[in-house]
């Protein structure tokens, strides 16, 4: 027996070495695979321990079998104890970066860094107790990191510029404290005059429901026009209605905005009858129409506008607790005019949602498998009051048209929404292009849907079609924003520079009125917050850095003198953030930065020294932020109740706060501390 024992040794011998030579290319066992001890590390076992029964040799080779489970199990602690490091796949890595200026406050900017030592990719900006996605605009924060540090070496709390900001900080505070009225807002039944609400309704019906179908015009206007010619007390409901339609036609009754403080008003009054403690009965068409007219009006005036991501959610879910998720052939039959306004409704809410998200930074937390109602039909507003009538041919033109060419478009927006602010690792730029092929695809087929309409009453209105092409640039750029800070050094992003500079040109042209003329969306831009007015500084400010970091190469390489032609075309910058002031804005923030690039670039086109240049940019701050203060003051001597003069607070200065938001101070002070009035 002993012969054969020796010929048994070499062979256990060799088994460890080549064990242990095959670990690192050994990959992880099934479930399936796994037995059930694991190691003392806490790791499942990657081998099955020897059990002594199941060997058929002799007493005298346990001992072996024991060294060798020993040397087993020594191999599966140390395996455990690399595994991490062993197996741990080549992706990117998060990174956080903390900034603190006296402008922008303190954000820790979370990034990804790339394989091969590229650049890091922002992916999220958390504040406070906030966390921002990247098709929030404060994700273009590093961007203008230098900025903001030449605020902070060149000034202090004695210079001009600094005390002119922290006036207008506490008159933009007074302002909208002065614009608020008392809570709770009760409910009245005094209206404009005929003639003004006139307006206000028109001004409503030619611009938002254009864009978002919630009203049948055919009905509202019916109800509309016994409420003036009826001596009872109306509806509380459609009051309630027209309060909102009201406030948001005044975005576009003039160019100032004249009506902002009424606005405000009617807007708190929806707020109070939305509060009242009825749930079930208002489970209905009619409730959601006024739920989505009062968000709507909440993002348009800022009113708690960082909230209307959370708002949305919860109109997303009452509406599937009735069922609008569903399409109306699925659920018992119902006349046609009942299941189009849901379709409608949904369709609206979807929108709702993915602007919310977009705007906030936040999931869309929703996806396409979710829902399977349809878009609306191809119906006019008068044609569903007829049983069982026949929607026209897609070419067309109908009062949905425009809300069925934007639902071609929504899976692909959707895709965007999720990419950007959805929880994802690792390099997106291949998805980024596939989405950029898929969403342009999807914005040719929905124009061309319009293009091809006929003429007939009804045909796409200039404000529609501006409104499309807005929309869809900006997700379009910012699908490649992300990539535009990298993409100035890094070549092989050239093409989201490209995608982001074009997006931003055309949606700046669009916003001032410029491209085919059109005032009217102009108009609704410069007087609203949120979405649209928000998408339209950004493009400003893609362009005025596009335009700084080619200067700066031209001036680094070139002798020769630097083209300005873009340069005297971005000088209409200033005049429009100047001109959001005056339409009642309260910020000075966008106007303020907008001013010290420009000045920047001018030193940069004039080949001042860099010390010079700082000097420079706090000048313009400095004119912008007195500028603003002027207009302040007048608006507040207007506000006063007793015309007094309004004493500046002597508190200290807090350039973050108005990042700070909760939803019940979001709302009742008018939206100050809005985290989206950083900008606006």
């Amino acid at each position: 027996m002993e012969p054969i024992r020796r010929r048994r040794r070499p062979a256990m011998r060799e088994l460890v070495p080549l064990v242990a030579d095959d670990l690192p290319a050994a990959s992880l066992p099934t479930p399936e695979d796994q037995p059930a001890n694991v190691s003392h590390s806490g790791q499942p076992a990657i081998f099955a321990t020897f059990s002594p029964s199941a060997s058929t040799g002799p007493q005298s080779d346990l001992p072996e079998l024991e060294a060798l489970k020993n040397k087993v199990k020594l191999l599966e602690d140390q395996l455990s104890k690399s595994s991490a490091a062993t197996f741990q796949p080549q992706v990117s890595t998060p990174n956080f970066e903390t900034t603190s200026t006296q402008l922008a406050g303190t954000f820790h900017l979370h990034s990804q860094s790339q394989p091969g030592g590229l650049l890091a990719i922002p992916r999220a900006i958390s504040h406070k107790t906030r966390l921002f996605g990247q098709s929030h605009f404060v994700t273009g924060l590093p961007l203008l990191r230098d900025i903001l540090e030449i605020i902070d070496k060149n000034t202090n709390e004695a210079s001009d510029l600094i005390k002119y900001y922290q006036k207008c900080k506490a008159l933009g505070k007074r302002i909208k404290k002065l614009r608020a009225p008392e809570w709770p807002t009760i409910l009245t039944t005094h209206l404009v005059s005929r003639v003004v609400s006139d307006s206000l309704v028109e001004c409503y019906l030619g611009t938002i429901e254009k864009l978002y179908r919630i009203l049948h015009i055919p009905t509202f206007r019916k109800n509309y026009d016994a409420l003036w010619g009826s001596e009872t007390e109306p509806d509380r409901e459609f009051l309630v209605q027209l309060r909102l339609v009201h406030a948001l036609g005044a975005t576009t009754y003039d160019e100032n905005f004249s009506l902002r403080s009424s606005a405000i008003q009617w807007i708190y009054e929806a707020q109070t009858w939305i509060s009242e403690p009825e749930f079930k009965s208002r489970l209905g068409i009619q409730f959601l129409q006024t739920n989505i007219l009062w968000l709507l009006a909440r993002e348009t005036l800022s009113i708690g506008g960082e909230t209307l991501w959370i708002a949305c959610g919860s109109l997303l879910r009452t509406a599937m607790s009735m069922g609008l998720h569903r399409d109306p052939t699925h659920l018992p039959q119902t006349p046609t005019f009942v299941c189009e306004m849901r379709r409608r409704m949904w369709n609206t809410i979807l929108e709702m949602c993915l602007q919310s998200s977009m705007t906030c930074g936040g999931s869309p937390m929703i996806s396409t498998g979710d829902f399977d109602t349809e878009p609306p039909s191809n119906f006019d507003d008068e044609q569903i009051l007829a049983e069982n009538p026949t929607p026209r041919p897609d070419n067309v033109f109908t009062q949905t048209s425009t809300a069925r060419a934007m639902r071609k478009t929504y899976p692909a927006r959707l895709s965007v929404a999720k990419l950007l602010n959805d929880l994802r690792q690792g390099d997106s730029y291949q998805e980024t292009l596939r989405l950029d092929s898929e969403l342009k695809a999807s914005y040719k087929e929905a124009i061309q849907t319009l293009q091809s309409s006929k003429k007939n009453e009804i045909s796409p209105t200039q404000f529609e079609l501006s409104a499309i092409d807005f929309v869809m640039r900006r997700y379009l750029g910012a699908l490649h924003f992300p990539f535009f800070g990298i993409s100035l050094t890094e070549p092989s992003y050239a093409f989201s520079r490209k995608m982001a500079v074009e997006t931003a040109f055309r949606s700046w042209s669009i916003a001032r009125g410029t491209a085919n003329d059109n005032s009217e969306f102009a108009r609704f831009i410069l007087c609203s917050s949120g979405f649209f007015r928000t998408s339209t500084w950004l493009a400003s400010s893609i362009l005025l850095l596009d335009l700084r970091n080619q200067v700066q190469e031209e001036d680094a390489f070139s002798s020769a003198p630097v083209q300005t032609d873009v340069f005297n075309m971005m000088q209409d910058t200033t005049p429009w953030t100047f001109q959001c002031i005056q339409a009642g804005e309260t910020n000075i923030k966008g106007h303020l930065i907008t001013s010290l690039v420009l000045a920047q670039i001018q030193g940069i086109v004039n080949r001042v020294p860099k010390e010079d240049v700082a000097q420079a940019m706090i000048r313009a701050g400095e004119e912008a932020a007195k500028e603003a203060l002027s207009v302040f003051e007048s608006l507040v001597a207007q506000l006063e109740p007793d015309g007094g003069e309004f004493q500046t607070l002597s508190d200290p200065i807090d350039f973050g706060e108005d990042w700070n938001l909760m939803l019940t101070d979001g709302f009742l002070n008018g939206g100050a501390a809005d985290p989206m009035t950083w900008i606006f």
